[in-house]
């Protein structure tokens, strides 16, 4: 046999013929060896063992045949997810309506009534094998095409992470003085809703939340203070009330400009979960925080959470009008204003994870 014979012979499409009958076998090997592979079963039951270590593109099933007859065959070959996709066309000596229809309706793709023409049946086997490729093609397109897709979603993904680090480091070195708060809130962030979601505390609120994005958006709470004067971000002591007052403006700016961000893009909610901790993360408990006096639930959960994270981080970094408090003072400080400024909750659970916090704080 020479090489090309060998690659043909490797290639060839397998048919199963099952069929009790010697002399049908014998005429449908005539008709199909010269392009297919043929695998004869002169039973269902030998056809099932067969089908255990060969898998063929296409079956020949009879429908009499003596202990299990074509429609059982059929039925244990639909009814196993190794042999389910594999086509199966009926031999038949009887042509009864009832019967197709009740083939059909067992995942048959074919009906053939014997005796068979060999080129009928050449012609038959043919068409389902080409059906068969056709499919096998579609299914290497759209798995070729999902990967393609999963690519591009993660290069989108990448560059996408990619900048809003690129931003949290702006948004740290604009002050000069908080060196990596931006991340450290964030991993706080992620503390806390970890524990929000394993308490089941806020089930509701939480509830279709996009939790990876709405961690991720976090890293854009203080945004806004690219809008602020280095006079001010960087003035070594206290702030004057109006400076103070010029600070809080950076909760509006960086909410105006991620709405206007907004209105450039399709797909909003990471936007959106962004705009509302920058607008939201200095809102108090108790309606006396800004920018808009929020009260209790009205303010968003997401700001909620991040006021803890965000003054915690405050309180143990030191600043030129105050040393840095320890882990354990800082606790205490936002244990005192749970009802006041935060979330009573929140602050509970908080308590209960104030020793993961001290290694975030460490480190850093």
């Amino acid at each position: 046999m020479s090489q090309t014979e060998k690659i043909t012979q490797q290639t060839k499409h397998k048919v199963m013929i099952v069929d009790d009958s010697a002399v049908n076998l014998q005429v449908a090997r005539t008709a199909l060896s010269e392009s297919y592979t043929i695998i004869p079963a002169t039973s269902g039951a030998t056809a099932l063992s067969l089908l255990e270590k060969i898998t063929p593109s296409l079956i020949l099933l009879d429908i009499e045949m003596p202990e299990v007859d074509g429609f059982e065959t059929i039925k244990l070959l639909k009814g196993d997810a190794a042999t389910r996709d594999i086509p199966v066309i009926f031999l038949t000596a009887i042509s009864d309506g009832a019967k197709e229809f009740e083939g059909f309706s067992y995942g048959a793709v074919d009906y053939i009534i014997k005796p068979f023409s060999p080129r009928l049946l050449l012609q038959r086997v043919k068409l389902h094998i080409e059906l068969v490729e056709q499919r096998r093609e579609l299914q290497n397109y759209n798995s070729n095409l999902m990967a393609m897709v999963d690519e591009k979603t993660a290069t989108i993904e990448e560059l996408q992470h990619a900048i809003i680090f690129a931003l949290s480091d702006l948004i740290d070195s604009r002050d000069g003085l908080t060196g990596g708060h931006v991340r450290r809130t964030q991993r706080y962030m992620e503390t806390l809703t970890d524990a929000l979601v394993e308490s089941g505390t806020y089930a509701a609120e939480l509830e279709g939340m996009d939790l990876s994005m709405w961690l991720e958006s976090a890293q854009l709470h203080d945004i806004g203070k690219v809008g602020i004067s280095d006079n001010i971000l960087r003035k070594p002591g206290r702030l004057t009330a109006d400076e103070f007052d010029m600070i809080k403006t950076h909760t509006t700016i960086g909410e105006s400009a991620l709405h206007h961000a907004m209105e450039k893009t399709r797909d909003k909610n990471f936007l959106r979960y962004a705009a509302t901790v920058a607008a939201t993360h200095h809102e108090k408990w108790d309606g006396s925080g800004y920018p808009n006096g929020l009260k209790g639930a009205e303010i968003p959960l997401i700001g909620r959470l991040m006021a803890i994270a965000d003054v915690y981080d405050a309180l143990v970094s030191a600043r030129p009008y105050k040393d840095a408090y320890t882990h354990e003072r800082a606790v205490e400080i936002i244990a005192e204003e749970a009802g006041r400024h935060f979330d009573p909750l929140l602050v509970e659970l908080f308590k209960q994870n104030a020793h993961l916090f001290a290694l975030i704080e460490n480190d850093e």
